[in-house]
């Protein structure tokens, strides 16, 4: 999925002295922003104070929004460099293509991993024939400096490992939890994982305390180590947890996200991750000048996005927040 905003801030990210040293439970503030031809999705990452958790570098959650009467996700074709997009549906269904040849439907349950590493192009839309609902999040993990030009990927793993436990249901999507390890391909130490939790179910679930986490409520409401969690709401949680408490006041759905501090420093801007201002704008140069870098999304019948303007002012790495 694409950041389609047409005046795109640049984001600075990573370095490790503005992680958290120890536990937080800190709200991140959301912001609606419109996506490809009608969908409203919720940005929680980057936010204001907040721009990673550990290689997580984007969130955005979107729906449960009724299309039966419309068309659905619609975003044509575009760029990505230096990242993986990480795809998760709780309902509904989408069509990705992309400049490798891939063909693929996917939904909910399902992990369609993209690996932009040198340079890809996809789209994504509903089908024609589509669900009523669409519901999911779409995120993107930052690659480390030595991954960041590997060739480009594709993977989609129709079933994923998980457990069970006393009203709670985990599913693996990236990296290791409790016991159970997704296949989906991983640059640098990070975890994904959907908790699917029954009205009243309560668990204390195991943590790295060298990881830092972020919890995502997707549906429903919670209680996070007695701390609200209100659907659509994200909280960073800091680092130092071996364990976290959490409780579900409703049926509910709650992605958790966590990874080791990324200790190098990025810009991310539009649809890209560089090490530098120069960088991006030579990336946004090349897909606008149609460079082999990103190659064609075969079977996209439509014209692709172009690169909005650069910023009037320079593109420099920072840290992790602002």
């Amino acid at each position: 999925m694409s950041n389609l905003d047409r005046h795109p801030a640049a984001r600075e990210l990573g370095g490790l002295e503005t992680a958290s040293a120890g536990p937080a439970l800190d709200l991140l503030p959301g912001r609606e922003v419109i996506l490809g031809e009608s969908t409203r999705v919720r940005r929680l990452l980057p936010t204001l104070g907040r721009r990673m958790i550990g290689a997580w570098a984007f969130v955005d959650h979107y729906g449960p929004d009724d299309i039966a009467d419309g068309s659905g996700m619609q975003v044509a074709p575009h760029p990505h460099t230096g990242l993986q997009t990480v795809s998760w549906l709780l309902e509904g269904a989408v069509h990705h293509r992309d400049s490798l040849g891939s063909d693929v439907q996917f939904g909910p349950g399902q992990l369609a991993l993209m690996t932009a590493g040198h340079g890809i192009a996809h789209s994504e839309q509903s089908p024609v024939a589509h669900p009523r609902y669409l519901h999911g999040a779409q995120l993107w993990v930052a690659l480390p400096d030595a991954h960041r030009e590997t060739a480009p990927a594709f993977e989609h793993h129709a079933t994923l490992p998980g457990w069970t436990s006393d009203g709670v249901a985990a599913t693996v999507l990236m990296g290791s939890f409790g016991g159970a390890a997704s296949p989906g391909t991983a640059y640098s130490p990070l975890v994904g994982v959907d908790l699917d939790m029954t009205a009243g179910a309560g668990i204390e679930v195991p943590l790295d305390p060298d990881f830092e986490y972020g919890l995502l409520a997707s549906s429903g409401t919670a209680s996070v180590e007695g701390a609200p969690l209100e659907r659509g709401a994200m909280l960073y949680l800091g680092t130092g947890r071996s364990s976290l408490r959490l409780r579900a006041t409703e049926a509910t759905r709650l992605l958790l996200l966590g990874g080791e501090p990324f200790e190098e420093r990025l810009v991310m801007w539009w649809n890209f991750v560089g090490r530098s201002g120069e960088e991006i704008a030579d990336y946004a140069e090349q897909w606008n000048a149609e460079s082999s870098r990103f190659g064609a999304v075969i079977g996209y019948d439509g014209a692709r996005l172009e690169a909005p303007p650069l910023p009037p002012v320079p593109l420099k790495p920072r840290g992790r927040e602002r």
